[in-house]
């Protein structure tokens, strides 16, 4: 066989063997699956502060899911002392023995001014079962809610948390939120605002037993 032939003989060989392994490698690769698409998962938040652990720098946000926001109940109700606004003081310890609904609010939140109607009229209906209504007013001037307190004729106390402390022990994570607390001084409900009369006559019956609240 000549030079040129034998040349050749080579090239057909090892295209040959080129051609057996491409095939080889192509029936012994995976079948390929479905694409799966990276979703973020559901956080369960106490209403505490959590990190975005996406970027090690971000700064901490404050998470609060609606269904999952820690409102303690079944457990003691924190300590609550604030000024009363037009004088004296709103303290939870003075009011043990009585049911008191604790509302945390602000003069600008626009679910504030709708629910002060509704907690007006429960208290009227409600205070010879012993209810007592307390709204506390976070971080504004005295002046700018007692404007806010005409302008709506609320019927019960408002306590002014004017460094927010009494907010923070109560984990008043936004506003308005509520508490219902019964004559022990356990919480028995909790609810972030917005809510209707509905709920408010709901959880009223968990601190007034025996009474058939109305919405």
């Amino acid at each position: 066989m000549g030079p040129r032939k034998t040349t050749l003989a080579g090239l057909i060989a090892g295209a040959g063997t080129a051609l057996a392994m491409l095939v080889a490698a192509v029936l012994l690769l995976p079948e390929p699956g479905p694409s799966v698409t990276p979703t973020a998962s559901s956080a369960v938040s106490s209403g505490r502060p959590t990190s975005d652990t996406s970027q090690p720098d971000a700064t901490p946000s404050l998470q609060v899911t609606v269904g999952s926001v820690n409102f303690h109940v079944g457990e003691r109700a924190p300590l609550l002392s604030v000024v009363q606004l037009g004088g004296g003081r709103v303290d939870l310890a003075n009011l043990k023995g009585t049911p008191v609904w604790i509302n945390f609010m602000q003069t600008t939140c626009p679910p504030c001014i709708d629910e002060f109607p509704l907690m007006n009229g429960f208290a009227v209906r409600y205070e010879k079962a012993g209810l007592v209504v307390v709204a506390v007013d976070v971080r504004e001037d005295e002046g700018t809610v007692a404007s806010f307190v005409r302008s709506l004729n609320a019927q019960f106390p408002i306590g002014l948390d004017t460094d927010g402390s009494a907010a923070r022990a109560w984990e008043a994570v936004a506003l308005p939120v509520h508490f219902w607390v019964d004559r022990d001084g356990i919480i028995r409900a909790g609810a972030l605002g917005g809510i209707g009369p509905d709920l408010m006559a709901e959880n009223l019956e968990t601190i007034l037993p025996g009474v058939k609240v109305t919405p």
